[in-house]
């Protein structure tokens, strides 16, 4: 019975030594997440056993036992490298097999999906459009390759300052080329439903009536508005046009593109008696935009960014989480398959309910404490040499039992 006792304990010994080997092993592997080998003692029980006088019948490993606590979080450059900040797993799907892995190191397949080392897909729920998403059922997340379309200009914005104190031009005949026919001018780029860009220039003129200005317009040099009268208040606040909105005729711009159709907005041009001040000048259009990189902010929202400026939300990552995260079976390349044990997995958004959030440019370090491991070695080599030299003391006792004359 004692070497039986004693063999269980090296088998013990080793069986740790085996998960403390494994975990240092591990110290640098991305989203690992060690484990720690938990015994048992071994007792057993009859109807006739006396429990008082029983020695017990040695030890086993009862289970290896998962530890899913957080990494430290280290920064990288690529945006497509993702840390999870708390609990929840980044969904996988290998041909609709789905896993799942707290290792974030994705990057993007020849087709445009991000994928995992072992190519796997990432899980998103799609957007819907509007900020909205559908979060149904997670799909493989795409990134878009193609160009950002034009929107052309139909808005043109104007916060202006036309001083009280200005004179009427010396020369009443408007000629753009002509500055004393006019006293100030704004310009702004617009472009057309081609994304092509036009300069639309304004030409504000004071009129000899009282707090009376008229405005003309030119888009590429061809007069498109005016003129058209701007009046004021005595406090120097706009009163003419109502609501500050001046819709122009439409403008062929000759590229095959159709008019625009421009409005401008007056409503924050004001008549003091300072200088001439253009505080702001924005319009609504923009041109045709190439992929400059892509954005995952911390609720998972994944968006790709464009020259032009613009944004476009290609999906909003989905994340798991189980009831028992210990129940999860481990399938290799740092991934988890959920089991009996773990409880169906509970799919949501990141920084809702019980999930984390995502940290873009960085990735979760293995959570195995290297001293911790070392000392865990030193300890099961002390064990396993314990049991080593209760087999021998054993065989010790046994051969004089066997000497006996």
């Amino acid at each position: 019975m004692t070497f039986a006792i004693a063999l269980s304990g090296l088998n013990a010994a080793s069986s740790d030594l085996e998960v403390t080997a494994n975990n240092i092993a591990n110290v640098n592997t991305t989203g690992f997440k060690g484990s720690r080998a938990e015994f048992a003692e071994v007792f057993a029980v009859g109807t006739q056993s006396v429990s008082s006088n029983a020695s017990g019948s040695g030890v086993k490993v009862s289970r290896i036992a998962q530890q899913f606590s957080q990494g430290n979080v280290d920064f990288t450059d690529n945006a497509l490298d993702l840390a999870i900040g708390g609990e929840g797993f980044f969904v996988l799907s290998d041909n609709g097999a789905r896993s799942y892995t707290r290792a974030g190191a994705f990057s993007v397949d020849a087709n445009g999906f991000v994928v995992n080392a072992q190519g796997n897909r990432l899980q998103a729920y799609p957007a819907a459009g509007n900020g909205l998403f559908n979060t149904g059922t997670p799909t493989d997340l795409l990134l878009t390759t193609g160009a950002s379309p034009p929107r052309a200009t139909t808005a043109a914005d104007m916060g202006l300052n036309l001083p009280a104190d200005a004179a009427v031009p010396i020369n009443p005949v408007f000629d753009a080329a002509d500055p004393s026919t006019f006293n100030h001018t704004a310009s702004v780029s617009i472009y057309d439903s081609l994304g092509a860009a036009h300069t639309a220039t304004f030409y504000f003129i004071k009129d000899p009536a009282v707090n009376t200005w008229t405005t003309r317009v030119q888009i590429a040099g061809n007069d498109v508005g005016g003129p058209t009268p701007i009046v004021f208040s005595s406090d120097g606040t706009l009163s003419t046009p109502v609501g500050g909105q001046l819709p122009l005729p439409a403008y062929n711009p000759g590229t095959g593109a159709q008019d625009i159709n421009l409005t401008l907005n007056f409503l924050n041009t004001t008549q003091f008696g300072d200088a001439f001040g253009v505080n702001s000048l924005s319009q609504d259009g923009y041109t045709t935009g190439r992929l400059t990189g892509v954005a995952v902010d911390p609720t998972g929202i994944v968006a790709a960014r464009f020259t032009n400026g613009q944004s476009t939300q290609l999906g909003k990552l989905a994340l798991a989480n189980f009831a028992s995260p210990q129940g999860l079976q481990q399938i290799g390349n740092t991934t988890w398959g959920e089991s009996s044990s773990s409880g169906d997995a509970l799919l949501g958004e990141a920084a809702t309910a019980s999930f984390g959030s995502i940290q873009s440019g960085a990735l979760e370090a293995s959570n195995v404490d290297l001293t911790a491991q070392l000392v865990s070695m030193i300890t099961s080599q002390r064990n396993f040499q314990a049991n080593a030299q209760a087999i021998e003391t054993a065989d010790a006792v046994t051969q004089t039992v066997i000497n006996i004359r």
